[in-house]
């Protein structure tokens, strides 16, 4: 059982991972544009028009109780739609068209939700309070994406991509503790397909509000496989992977796929796209996983 956690632990880093290179391969750059490149919206939505029909069928099957009850739920599924589909993936996927942003780099910037899940916490979740300590890993976070984000410390130039993927960093940490304090009933698997199903349409809304438009994707082989693996491999079976470690590992572990998964993007952009890591990238990644431990230094302990 032990290495069958270890495999599936491996497996969703893997997955997760090499979602931010699909991401950028199915935008490209300004100067080598891809199918998305003009509609990184749309893709999005297209990625949870897939995700959300396969996830729906899964809970369908998998779960004793598909549809939400009552506001506490259908108040769960809506926060997880907002904040996690629609805000997250917007802005990481715009994000990620800058061509400073880094299928790595925009890795990194995510791992620090579990940071970030802690300050919202302190906020939102009174019983929860952040030591010293913790506010020291909170604050060594934000120094890690600023590392990643400022260009040239001369000149303090930022990424502005690399400030869209903290701001979709911020939705997603926020919508984890939204979730956590409306501690709805309804199966986590229903509840992410609701979730993805709302989500791809609000995202649709997103995508014809900033003026994409479809006739502008580029249906290419590299775009279309992208679409595919994002919506087959990262979201559904990713997420299934997600809720069986879940159940096996505690939020706490599980939280490590984190700091996992960009090593994993650092290969597979290295093979698949060339990207190069830098020095930059490399200390901020570190600076990030040191706030990481801070904060969560006494879960991780237990947990080992």
């Amino acid at each position: 059982m032990r290495h069958r956690n270890h495999l599936l632990f491996a497996t969703l880093a893997a997955v997760w991972g090499s979602a931010f290179v699909a991401i950028k391969a199915g935008l490209g750059t300004p100067d080598a544009p891809a199918g998305f490149f003009e509609t990184p919206v749309l893709f999005a939505a297209l990625r949870f028009d897939i995700a959300g029909v396969i996830m729906l069928a899964y809970a369908v099957v998998a779960t004793d109780r598909l549809v939400p009850e009552g506001r506490r739920e259908w108040a769960s599924v809506v926060s997880t739609a907002v904040l996690i589909i629609t805000l997250y993936h917007a802005l990481l996927f715009v994000g990620e068209t800058d061509p400073a942003v880094s299928s790595a780099a925009a890795a990194i910037v995510v791992s620090l939700s579990p940071v970030l899940t802690a300050g919202f916490s302190r906020v939102l979740l009174p019983s929860e309070r952040l030591t010293p300590l913790g506010v020291a890993g909170l604050l060594l976070g934000f120094v890690g994406v600023g590392v990643l984000a400022v260009e040239d410390p001369r000149r303090l130039t930022v990424a502005p991509g690399l400030v869209a993927v903290f701001f979709a960093v911020l939705a997603f940490a926020a919508g984890s503790v939204v979730n956590r304090r409306l501690d709805a009933a309804l199966p986590d698997a229903s509840l992410e397909a609701w979730a993805m199903v709302i989500g791809a349409g609000l995202l649709h809304l997103g995508s014809l509000a900033v003026g994409e438009s479809a006739a502008d994707v580029a249906v290419t082989p590299r775009a279309v496989g992208a679409l595919l693996f994002l919506s087959v491999a990262a979201s559904a079976v990713g997420f299934l992977i997600y809720f069986d470690l879940l159940a096996r590992l505690g939020p706490v572990e599980i939280n490590l796929v984190s700091y996992a998964a960009p090593v994993a993007t650092a290969v597979v952009g290295f093979l698949f796209l060339g990207e190069v890591i830098d020095t930059r990238t490399v200390v901020g990644f570190g600076v990030i996983l040191a706030g990481f431990l801070l904060v969560k230094r006494r879960a991780v302990a237990a947990a080992l």
